[in-house]
């Protein structure tokens, strides 16, 4: 067996590496003939078991190498919208079905024989192991919220893996950091070369920070952060009294940002060397944020404005992230929930944009949802709930959704609970206005479901076929 991290291998283990890469690769043929979605990480999964350091070689043999992006939330529609940009001019190895542990990386390079880079979303937990063995040309931090505690414990404990992972990043690595999060932010100091992206529009802040808001506390002194600005939870302007500590000069800068409902955002994307103005087919501030990490991304790869520019402008929702679906004509949209932060930024959009009458919402408790579910009563789902007429709960833990809305004061005669997803969807369509989308929030694995209903429908392409 291999060194980990080794970077060339021999004759002899390249003949070896042959051989795995053909059995991974009949294992995802033949998952894929059976409809299983398994074909998008099966193939990765028993490579990663049998040769860690395989990625080490698969990542190699990419001839412009490989960018990596991480981040609590946001990191697939990053990734895809930097796959819009990056795609008009090379061909690019990309797991944009959202399998981004080791697995799915492993998958996504076994598929790599015609690509020419690696564009690479991976779990934030998986991060410090993957970074030695992709050795990326650029690394994008996006953010680090509270998520699945069960699974990761504690955000400082994510932090501090994240901390030892960059501090071993070779000179040659371009960091890109999200400079409106107070941690993530703070692995960038003192580093040559690294880019800093935030929002700078205090029009569309928030008038305070969020109860749920996570890094309230100075990095340095432990001091309360004072906030000039809150956008997305603890993102924003921040300030410590106490010792100074503050957010750092943007390098790139979303500013005057115009919300437009649930059809789009318009802002400049403003760098030292130019200002764009762009229109985002998507709503939200939260995909701003986005916008400027795909954008950071490709910058720093060299791509020009105009470029970044008519890539965001052509992009199409990641799957599951604010996705639009006809379903027995109506409009479905699939808006994915997975902690309080992405969630009450997704509620806040509806709110902005009009909640639709009819919601479906959710809630599962699988490994790749988190099996503590008590996260729910963090969320603001008051704006949600004063929006809708009725709301049919769904999935695993469907009861404790209930429980939750009936808390807030939503009224038992406008709330179902239908547990199995399929005649959950069917029923909140049953009830959902002709001229009205239909708004569904599920979690991960839900979302998963809902989606393989549609597929088996004919509605939407699985979402494995999605990598190749």
């Amino acid at each position: 067996m291999l060194s980990p991290g080794l970077p060339l291998r021999s004759p002899r283990v390249t003949v070896l590496l042959t051989v795995e890469i053909g059995l991974a690769r009949l294992a995802g043929s033949i998952s894929r003939a059976a409809r299983r979605g398994g074909g998008t990480t099966l193939p990765g999964k028993l490579l990663w078991r049998v040769d860690r350091g395989a990625i080490d070689a698969l990542s190699a043999r990419l001839p412009q190498g490989t960018v990596v992006i991480s981040a609590t939330n946001g990191k697939t529609t990053s990734s895809a919208m930097a796959a819009s940009v990056l795609g008009a001019a090379r061909r690019l190895a990309w797991n944009n079905s959202g399998a981004n542990l080791a697995s799915g990386v492993a998958s996504t390079l076994l598929d790599a024989d015609a690509a020419e880079l690696g564009l690479l979303e991976v779990d934030e937990f998986a991060l410090p192991e993957l970074l030695p063995r992709l050795r990326p040309r650029v690394l994008v931090l996006g953010n680090l919220f509270r998520d699945q505690l069960d699974r990761y414990g504690e955000l400082e404990h994510i932090a501090e893996r994240w901390r030892d992972a960059v501090a071993e990043l070779p000179p040659a690595t371009t960091l890109v950091v999200n400079a409106d999060d107070p941690v993530v932010a703070d692995l960038a100091s003192g580093r040559e070369g690294a880019v800093r992206y935030g929002v700078d529009d205090p029009q569309v802040a928030r008038p305070s920070l969020q109860h749920a808001a996570d890094s309230k506390y100075c990095v340095r002194c432990g001091s309360p952060y004072a906030y000039a600005a809150a956008y997305v939870g603890h993102l924003g302007d921040y300030r410590c009294e106490a010792c100074g500590h503050a957010r750092p000069r943007l390098d790139l800068a979303a500013r005057d940002i115009a919300l437009d409902g649930l059809e789009a955002t318009s802002f400049d994307l403003a760098s030292a060397a130019a200002t764009t103005r762009l229109r985002l087919p998507l709503p939200g501030l939260y995909n701003v944020y986005n916008a400027l990490a795909a954008s950071a991304l490709c910058l720093a790869l060299g791509e020009p404005p105009a470029a970044v520019r008519r890539g965001l402008e052509s992009f199409g929702a990641a799957f599951g992230r604010f996705e639009r679906v006809a379903v027995d004509g109506h409009s479905v949209l699939l808006l994915l929930i997975k902690n309080p932060a992405g969630a009450n930024e997704a509620i806040r959009t509806l709110a902005e944009g009009g909640v639709p009458s009819t919601l479906l919402v959710a809630l599962n408790d699988a490994i790749a949802d988190g099996r503590d579910v008590s996260w729910i009563w963090d969320v603001d789902f008051e704006p949600l709930l004063a929006g809708a007429s009725r709301i049919v709960v769904a999935g695993d833990r469907a009861a404790e959704l209930a429980l939750r809305f009936t808390y807030a004061g939503f009224a038992a005669e406008r709330l179902e609970v239908v547990r199995a997803l399929e005649p959950a969807l069917e029923r909140a369509l049953e009830l959902a206005p002709a001229d009205e989308p239909l708004g569904v929030l599920p979690t991960y694995t839900a979302m998963l479901a809902l989606r393989k209903v549609l597929t088996d429908r004919g509605l939407v392409r699985p979402y494995w076929e999605r990598t190749r």
